[in-house]
């Protein structure tokens, strides 16, 4: 199902439409403030499964991050962090970073039995975050790849849906997203290290 969602102003219906699927153990493809991105209910194993089947790869080597409504979240799935780290999710975030740190014992087991870290998202988009904060805890997220050599992501929700309709439950349509990922920050040694540089730019923030 394409289902139309406008981020300035999400159709609550829409999104509680959404938030019932994602429940009862379905998949979504959604917007976010970078890229399109695969997601499910990070309770339900058997979406978790169902993503590394269509990503095609193994749960404990998968690299997801969880996509929180905002930094209330992540107490629950992030060991304790200083507050220097803190003052800067809080000006990063909402936004199109991913931090990771070390895992709590609350992340699913599915996905921790050989991984002691998790990536945090908080994105700009008002139709993730609305699904998020509508569901009660947070999603577990990979991006969307396309195999065209020269954009490596998928933009055009009606193309992503012409590939995905038979894979996922719904594929959102909150207009054309962007073509560059987010930038990950690893925070586990105490300090930020770029690991990928996307779309945000730490410099203006540190």
């Amino acid at each position: 199902m394409l289902l139309k969602i406008y981020e300035n102003n999400p159709s609550e219906k829409a999104i509680q439409q959404v938030v019932e699927v994602l429940k009862k153990g379905g998949v979504i493809i959604y917007p976010t403030d970078t890229i399109y991105g695969l997601g499910c209910d990070i309770t339900n194993q058997k979406a978790i499964e169902k993503i590394c089947q269509i990503r095609g790869i193994k749960p404990e080597k998968a690299n997801f991050s969880f996509v929180c409504y905002d930094l209330s979240h992540i107490a629950d799935y992030v060991k304790p962090i200083d507050t220097s780290v803190f003052r800067l999710l809080k000006k990063a975030l909402p936004g199109p970073f991913t931090f990771i740190f070390e895992a709590t014992n609350k992340v699913p087991k599915l996905l921790s039995s050989n991984k002691k870290t998790v990536g945090i998202r908080v994105p700009d988009n008002e139709i993730a975050r609305e699904i998020v904060r509508q569901l009660g805890n947070p999603i577990l997220s990979t991006s969307i790849h396309d195999e065209d050599e020269i954009m490596e992501y998928s933009t055009d929700p009606e193309l992503i849906h012409e590939k995905y309709k038979g894979q996922v439950d719904i594929v959102i349509d909150g207009g054309y997203g962007g073509n560059m990922p987010s930038t990950v920050v690893d925070c586990t040694t105490g300090d930020f290290n770029i690991i990928r540089q996307g779309k945000g730019n730490l410099e203006e923030l540190v």
